[in-house]
Parts: structure tokens; C-alpha cells; sequence
């Protein structure tokens, strides 16, 4: 099976192809340079580049394929959760290219895609579930935070996540603070990297209660008067660093703990990771020394699918037509507040 997939869920206007789960093309234009005067994304300027893009987008992932619309079997899209008007370009596209063609179409959960990234892999990438075991993954990025307890392929639930900011959310805060160009998150973590994170001790939010869900938001205000209080740090390169490896080492000492504690009471011998934060070095040293020192198997969403990417859409929609072959009629509506429902 030939399936196109689009992703225009936030600020990366994506095209894959994909053969019976294996990624032909995967074609990524990033809005980073757009939205960096803002010092973050602008909604509106978000749909308009989408607008802009996409097509040139597409073709370019057919070239790399070396396919045409017409060899199409299937077309997918992320229906949500997201930006309203960036969902739109991607879903509306999608669905009229399905009726063109008289295809099937399916709409594609973020968060699902998200979900069974860390399966993917391999050149060229493609989705093995023949290894697969049940997990604790932690789904972590600029606007969630969540943990997901998958018992099977398409059989999952959520434990918990976020009640305020996102750890991603925090880490671009954080960085626009101490006056890191945007996007913030990726250049704390090279700061950090040559920063000793005890010297600052931040506070862990909700790091010891008995809940699967987090909060990040009192770690940002901390760090805010951490700054105002001590407004020489950020003038210092080595106070700098070591306070971007404090910050760090807070969002990661919960992310890691609260991953670890579910996995043992989900009685789950495997934990996965994915979603953009899983690129943070911090975070995938860190999770792999406590999976090793607790004895669970790690598997990490490859760097490439950890950011929104059609492919990781493409292999969700792929799974779910191969388990159960339900599809999305064509007139259904973005959905940008999408709950990831119970599914068993």
C-alpha cells in the first residue's frame, strides 16, 4: 500500500510517503526563522506559511519517491491536536486530494503518531512491531506532556500529564529568560552540556506525589526570580551555564522519575520515549542510565521523528488500516483540543 501523509500541526508543514510502512520520502520546511522575531509561534503567520508551502512540499516528496498522485492507495493527515488554522491547511488538503482520487482517508491523533515513533526505525525507516512489549512512554514536547501506558499496538491509556506548562514549554521559557535566541530549548541544552547542574538547586514539581501527571509551571517562576534576584549571572559565561544546566537538571530529574515509577507500577518491563523534548541530550542520557540501572528496555523516538514529521503520521495511519482498517469520512472537522481516548 502507497500512503501520502501531511502534518501541519504546529509550525512544520510536512509530507511522507510511505509503502506498506516503510518511508519513501519524508520532505520537512521548518518555520523557525519565521516566527524567531516573535520569539515564538505566531498562529495566524503558522496557517499562512502552511498555506504557502505545502504543495511545493508535496511535490518535492513525490520527486523523492519518485511516485504521482495517481499510484496512491491511501491518504492521511494529523487531525489534531494543534493550532485550528494550521490543522486545517493539512486536513482540508489531505481530504481533497482523498476524494480527487477516490481514496480512503484517515485522521491521524498527534499524539498516536507520536506514540509508536519509538518503533521506527531502520534504513530506510519502517515501522517493527514484531519486537513490540508492552510500555510506559512518556510523550514529551513544546505543548504536551504526557505518559501512556501501551499494552498492545493500538491498546493504550493515559496515566497522566501536564496541569500547566509542558517541560517543553518550560525549557523555551526558561531560555527566552536567561536571553537565549529562539527556538530556546536546543541552546540550553548545549549550555547545559558545559554547565554543573548542582549548583543551582530549582525546585522538582510534583516529583514525589503519587500522580502519573506533571507541572512545570512554578520551575519557570522560580527561575524568573532565580534571575531577577541575581541579575549578574547571565553576565558571567560560566554562571550561565551552570544555571542553564540547573534548570535542565530539574525538568529532566521529574521527567525521568515520574517515567520510572509508572513503568513499576504499570508492571511494564519497557519504556519509550518521543516527541521534540526526546532530542534534549540531558534527557535521553539520563533515561537511558536509569532504564539501565532499574533493568527496563529503552527505546528512543530517532532524532528525525522526534519533531512533527509527516512520516510518524504516515506509519500511525499505516497501522491503523493494517489492525483494523477503520478510516475517516471525509468531511470530518479538525479536532485541535483531540483528548488520546482509552483505547482496549
Amino acid at each position: 500500500m502507497l500512503l501520502l501523509a501531511i502534518e501541519t500541526s504546529c509550525d512544520e508543514t510536512s509530507v511522507a510517503l510511505l509503502r506498506d510502512g516503510c518511508v519513501m520520502a519524508n520532505a520537512v520546511s521548518s518555520q523557525v526563522e519565521l516566527h524567531e522575531e516573535y520569539g515564538g509561534v505566531v498562529p495566524e503567520l503558522a496557517s499562512r506559511e502552511h498555506l504557502r508551502n505545502l504543495m511545493p512540499v508535496a511535490r518535492q516528496a513525490l520527486d523523492q519517491a519518485g511516485m504521482t498522485p495517481g499510484e496512491l492507495d491511501a491518504v492521511a493527515a494529523t487531525r489534531g491536536p494543534g493550532l485550528p488554522g494550521a490543522l486545517l491547511v493539512g486536513l482540508r488538503a489531505a481530504q481533497g486530494m482523498a476524494f480527487a482520487l477516490a481514496k480512503p482517508f484517515i485522521g491521524v491523533h498527534h499524539h498516536e503518531a507520536h506514540l509508536y515513533s519509538p518503533w521506527t526505525g531502520g534504513e530506510p525507516l519502517s515501522l517493527a512491531l514484531d519486537d513490540f512489549q508492552p510500555n510506559v512512554s512518556l510523550i514529551v514536547s513544546g505543548g504536551h506532556t504526557m505518559l501512556v501506558h501501551v499494552g498492545a499496538p493500538l491498546e493504550h491509556r493515559v496515566l497522566g500529564g501536564t496541569v500547566d506548562d509542558a517541560a517543553g514549554e518550560c525549557f523555551d521559557k526558561a531560555a527566552k529568560l536567561i536571553g537565549l535566541p529562539y527556538p530556546g530549548g536546543p541552546e540550553l541544552d548545549r549550555l547545559a552540556s558545559e554547565g554543573n547542574g548542582s549548583v543551582h538547586n530549582f525546585p522538582r514539581p510534583k516529583l514525589r506525589d503519587d500522580s502519573h501527571d506533571f507541572s512545570f509551571s512554578g520551575l519557570k517562576t522560580a527561575v524568573r526570580y532565580f534571575i531577577r534576584d541575581n541579575p549578574g549571572v547571565l553576565e558571567d559565561g560560566q554562571q550561565l551555564r551552570d544555571l542553564c544546566a540547573g534548570v535542565q537538571e530539574a525538568i529532566v530529574d521529574v521527567l525521568v522519575a515520574k517515567t520510572i515509577r509508572a513503568a513499576k507500577k504499570m508492571g511494564a518491563k519497557c519504556v519509550t520515549a518521543s516527541g521534540g523534548v526526546t532530542c534534549n541530550s540531558g534527557l535521553r542520557a539520563a533515561l537511558k542510565a536509569a532504564c539501565a540501572r532499574d533493568g527496563f528496555a529503552l527505546r528512543l523516538a530517532n532524532p528525525i521523528l522526534c519533531t512533527d514529521n509527516a512520516a510518524m503520521v504516515g506509519m500511525a495511519a499505516h497501522l491503523r488500516l493494517a489492525n483494523d482498517g477503520e478510516t475517516t469520512p471525509l468531511d470530518a472537522e479538525i479536532e485541535p483540543n483531540w483528548k488520546l481516548i482509552i483505547l482496549n
